[in-house]
């Protein structure tokens, strides 16, 4: 990769009259947004104000480890896929990725384990040992998934909704798929058993929901996992942002580094570029955002062009959870952890309504285990193990300390591992790096430290999510979790794929440009 990590002395326009698109951000959202506008015709910058690209996808390498910052489930790699293809390449050629079974390893308080995994068969007997009956319940509740799936993801997930029209000729659809369910009380609807109802209805919490409070459109992703599986690619998901990087470069474009944003500017109503902490002004005919939406329209669009996102309407919005990431790697390896596990706490809906509702840190916890190295062992140094484990935990209207609360947090989380799956760990450590809601906030500019930006909740989605092509400024367009459809990898690389529908190709432009000029 050639990858500028200092300012660069041209200006938006280089000369060229390749009409210019800003990527603000190089998330996996943003880094998919610069391929498409590419392959569109338009010469692109993606500006990224840290010291390498990913956004959440960041990528922590120390003592002999490699720790992925964010995205570790990888489905639907189809939408990957297209990224090569509109390049004219394969992704198999460069990126080995592999599938992996089981999916996730449910945990539950009491030491019981449910493997959740693609092989129907298997399914099916995991579900016999907990409750017989819920094995045809649950053959009912993936054929309603799949339903949902046809509507929710194949038909509106690469849709724009800048009308409250679009969501009007959707709504017959969403009444008849029960979109006015939670994700738990549909799953309910279908399942007997407490401990599996828990298992088919943990999905939100991967993209930043709240099951009891999440539109039960996201049931959809129990049959998205069936179709297509999940995956993790060899060298973990920093290939993929490396990748994405080269194809973006390839296209004629430009990654730069430590470039910070102040400021969207405003000309005659439309975005004309941005303006960088450095004070380097930076022209362009479109730009497309990939920072968290708050983010930008609190503090990257100046107020006096913002009629619907004012900063009133900002903290009325619902907002996800925070996170607790661990990352850490042993210098033993621990065999029998699965590559995702799921530890479940003594309580799902008291701890969700600590975490969501009453924004309390609570003593007890659920986490989320990642060991990378069941797939990849290149990842930890010969003989060791690569981890990261994270803990949903109240965003930062929580009130939390968390620079007098991290250590201890740390240790009991790693205690409950010591005394579950990971025998003898507090002696096994050999690297750790931790990151909490501060750093959320403060590294990933996130809006009061929520790990997923706005809360999937129905009345906060699609046309009641922040657009994709701004309702404030004309030219500029918002890609990633924080806009339509929503976080998740398959989440932010469909909203790229929404530029597709709302954002002129680059021709249009120099044609209105050479009228203009008439």
């Amino acid at each position: 990769m050639n990858i500028q990590s200092s300012p660069s002395t041209s200006t938006a326009g280089g000369g060229s009259d390749t009409p210019h698109a800003l990527v603000i951000g190089s998330g996996f959202g943003g880094l998919a947004a610069a391929v498409r506008l590419g392959a569109r015709g338009y010469r692109v910058t993606v500006l990224e104000r840290r010291d390498q690209p990913g956004g959440r996808a960041y990528v922590y390498r120390q003592d002999g480890f490699t720790f992925d910052g964010g995205p570790t489930v990888i489905t639907a790699p189809f939408l990957l896929e297209e990224l090569w293809e509109l390049c004219g390449k394969r992704m198999a050629d460069t990126i080995d990725m592999r599938p992996v079974s089981p999916f996730y390893r449910v945990r539950f308080h009491d030491g019981e384990v449910f493997d959740y995994q693609g092989d129907a068969e298997v399914m099916r007997e995991q579900i016999r040992k907990f409750n017989p009956d819920d094995v045809e319940h649950y053959e009912r509740f993936l054929r309603m998934s799949e339903q949902i799936f046809e509507v929710g993801f194949e038909r509106l997930s690469h849709v724009p909704f800048g009308s409250i029209l679009d969501m009007l000729k959707i709504t017959p659809a969403m009444i008849r798929l029960q979109s006015y369910r939670t994700v738990y009380n549909l799953v309910a609807r279908f399942i007997e058993d407490e401990r599996l109802r828990q298992v088919f209805s943990f999905h939100p919490l991967l993209v930043g929901g709240n099951p009891f409070k999440t539109t039960s459109i996201y049931t959809l992703i129990a049959f998205l996992e069936r179709k297509w599986g999940v995956f993790f690619p060899i060298g973990g998901t920093g290939t993929l942002i490396r990748g994405l990087v080269e194809l973006v470069e390839g296209q004629g474009g430009e990654v730069r580094l430590e470039t910070e944003v102040e400021e969207v500017l405003v000309e005659q109503g439309r975005a004309a570029g941005v303006r960088l902490k450095s004070g380097e002004r930076i022209d362009a005919d479109i730009v497309v955002s990939n920072a968290d939406s708050a983010y930008l329209y609190k503090h990257l669009l100046p107020a006096r062009y913002r009629k619907r996102w004012t900063d009133k309407k900002l903290e009325r919005v619902r907002y996800s959870m925070s996170l607790f990431v661990w990352y850490f790697g042993t210098k033993r390896k621990y065999e029998d952890v699965a590559h995702h596990t799921i530890l479940l706490g003594p309580r799902y809906k008291g701890l969700l309504d600590d975490i969501f509702e009453r924004k309390v840190l609570a003593e007890d916890f659920s986490l989320y285990l990642h060991r990378p190295t069941a797939t990849d062992p290149a990842l930890a140094p010969a003989g060791c193990d690569a981890f990261y484990v994270l803990s949903p935990v109240p965003h930062l209207d929580s009130g939390t300390d968390w620079e007098a609360e991290r250590e201890r947090y740390r240790a009991k989380i790693c205690a409950y591992l010591s005394s579950t799956i990971m025998p003898g760990l507090e002696d096994e450590l050999a690297s750790s790096h931790v990151l909490d809601p501060l750093g959320f906030e403060r590294e990933l500019l996130s809006h009061k430290g929520a790990a997923f930006g706005v809360e999937p909740v129905l009345t906060q989605s699609a046309y009641f999510r922040p657009h994709n092509e701004s309702e404030e400024i004309e030219g500029l367009y918002l890609v990633g979790a924080g806009t339509h459809p929503g976080a998740g990898v398959p989440g932010v690389l469909s909203s790229a794929k929404v530029l597709d529908k709302v954002v002129p190709h680059a021709d249009a432009l120099v044609h209105r440009s050479a009228r203009s000029a008439q």
